[in-house]
Order: C-alpha cells, then structure tokens, then sequence
C-alpha cells in the first residue's frame, strides 16, 4: 500500500477524491498525514473527519521561508509518506526541500501545462481566447509548475464560460486525473524524476492523457 501525504492550502477537493477512491477500494493507498499552511483550510477539515492525521504549520511561526519548508518536510518525512501530493498547496516551496523529493513529489495544476503556470488559469485561457482547457500532473521540480509532465486531462471551452463555470466543469475531470496518477504509482507503472517520466518502462515523450 502506498503512503501518501497531501499539503493544501484550500477547500480540500482533490484530498476528498483520493480518500473516496480509497475507501472504494479503487486507489490501493493510505494518507499517512495531511499538511497545510491554512488552520481553516478545508482539506484539514475533511482529513479529521476521515480519521487522518492533520497538521497545520503556521508560517507565521518561522523566521524565513526556509526555516517553514524545513519544519513542514520533517513532519511529512515523519510521517512515512511514500508519495508527497501538492493538492492546492499555494505556496512556492525553496530548492532545498524539493530538489531531494523530485522522484516522489507531485503537483496537480489547473492548466494544460507547460500553459499558464501560476495563478488564475481559467482566466487566462479565456482571456487568449482558447479553444481547450484542462488540468495537468506534473513532478515537483525547484521551479513554479514546470516539471516534467505526467499525465493531463482537456475539456472544450464553451460558449458563455466565465472562469467559474470553466473551474466548476472541470473539477470532477481534475479529480479524475489525480486519482488515476496515484494508482498508476501506486501500481508500480509509473515513475518520474526531474528529467523524465516512464510508463510502464517507456520514456513518455508526451504526457498521458485521462478522459
């Protein structure tokens, strides 16, 4: 069984889909602890509710950034994670902490990466005016949302999108895809480091695509 652990920041969604999927026995995995820099971050809540260890580490108690990376991987190193996921965690983390966890960090993204890293992505697809949207997994690398890609899933932009309508209809597909990226580590099919991403021994030379 793989041991996950989950940092977020927000409302906790992608954490509620990898727990359901757990329970329904479609993820072979256990969350091994849920981090966040957010005390009323949703994703705490939905970890106590399913009797998962839930830790809040206050930036605001470290004198630097580094200082709070530091004391958020020592608690996820505690707690036995195989797998570190980034679910709406919305902090940049420093090159010290992620440069030795890239073979087993993860970052889900809201875009069809290497498009629109950062923040309002749903925005910034209908402000170009494109045809198609999606959500991407990719290895955490020490730079903002541009490791290598692992897997991503598209929608059609409509008629009439506004951001909210656009974020909403995409979710369950996000959901998916996250949920999907697990199993096939989890399964043993995939694996990742900073240069590269094989599936099932081949060196994918373009991401995986989940409907």
């Amino acid at each position: 069984m793989l041991k996950l652990a989950v940092l977020a920041s927000g409302r906790g969604s992608n954490l509620q889909a990898l727990i359901d999927a757990i329970r329904m026995g479609e993820l072979d995995a256990g969350i091994a602890g849920v981090f966040s820099d957010k005390a009323a971050s949703g994703a705490l809540a939905i970890a106590r509710g399913a009797g998962v260890a839930a830790m809040h580490i206050d930036p605001k108690a470290y004198a630097s950034r580094a200082a709070f990376d530091a004391a958020l991987f020592a608690a996820v190193d505690a707690s036995g994670a195989e797998l570190i996921v980034c679910a709406g965690f919305m902090r940049i983390l420093s090159p010290e902490v992620v440069a030795p966890r890239t073979s087993r960090m993860i970052n889900i993204h809201p875009s069809l990466l290497p498009k629109y890293p950062g923040l309002h992505t749903h925005q910034r697809a209908l402000d170009a005016g494109d045809r198609e949207h999606g959500a991407s997994v990719h290895a955490v690398i020490p730079a903002l949302d541009a490791g290598p890609l692992i897997a991503q899933t598209r929608i059609a932009i409509e008629p009439g999108d506004s951001p909210e309508r656009l974020a909403a209809r995409l979710l369950p597909r996000e959901h998916r895809l996250l949920v999907q990226v697990v199993r096939w580590i989890a399964e043993g099919r995939l694996r990742f480091d900073a240069q590269a991403v094989h599936f099932d021994e081949r060196r994918l030379s373009e991401p995986l695509r989940v409907g």
